[in-house]
């Protein structure tokens, strides 16, 4: 078991370029708050194109990376004072992408939910750092925290434990996955098994089905470069 020690939400607002919304910007939240299909009902996603819904409800970030990040950017230490700078929703210790597995389901609370992927880091990161190196360095790192998708509402609050109840794929803990993606990008045995991942969103197993359909790796630079204004 785990202890969710800050639960955070945010409100969408303008943010970065012309034209954008965030609610990146992560404040922590007191007392029981329902855990629904799409997350804390109390919080709110900017960009429901690429952030929130169902395979992205909750956002998870270990607060165990604060400290290294901080040693290896000291600037950035007024933002890391407290949790909420990746835009979590629940920040922990003890626990990293090592440590989870696609399609682990946690009892949060009262609510079920379920790892259904880990983060793709965007340009945002790179505003909020205020560091336009900052979404390629999290990817890099893969210190990139994982998502949540909903299986039984409920409620939940800071103090909560996150129970583990199930784990179908022992063999893909989020670091493995994170690896392939980013690292050993071109390992054809394991794109294989990434989309046959039935409990990986379908977003991801797309992306192993192009890399066998393409023999290469997409590109990366719209997701973490800051656009034009709309």
């Amino acid at each position: 078991m785990m202890k969710i020690s800050t639960l955070l939400a945010g409100r969408a607002v303008p943010f970065g370029p012309p034209g954008h919304l965030s609610a990146i910007h992560k404040i922590p939240v007191a007392g029981r708050i329902r855990i629904a299909t799409n997350g804390l009902v109390c919080d709110q996603q900017g960009d429901t194109e690429r952030h929130g819904g169902p395979e992205k409800a909750l956002h998870h970030y270990p607060l165990d990376h604060y400290a290294t990040w901080l040693a290896e950017h000291p600037e950035f230490a007024a933002l890391l004072e407290h949790p909420g700078a990746f835009g979590e929703n629940f920040s922990t210790t003890g626990i990293s992408e090592e440590h989870v597995c696609i399609g682990d389901i946690y009892r949060a609370g009262t609510a079920r939910v379920q790892i259904s992927q880990a983060r793709q880091p965007c340009w945002k990161l790179n505003v909020r750092f205020s560091d336009p190196r900052m979404a390629r360095m999290v990817q890099e790192s893969r210190r990139t925290g994982w998502y949540y998708r909903v299986l039984e509402a409920g409620e939940v609050e800071a103090g909560d434990t996150l129970e583990l109840l199930q784990r179908p794929h022992p063999d893909w803990p989020l670091s493995r996955l994170l690896h392939c993606f980013y690292a050993d990008t071109l390992n054809y045995e394991a794109l294989r098994e990434i989309a046959a991942l039935d409990l990986l969103a379908e977003s991801w197993r797309k992306i192993a089905v192009n890399r066998l359909e393409q023999r290469g790796v997409e590109s990366w630079l719209r997701r973490l470069t800051r656009p034009a204004s709309k």
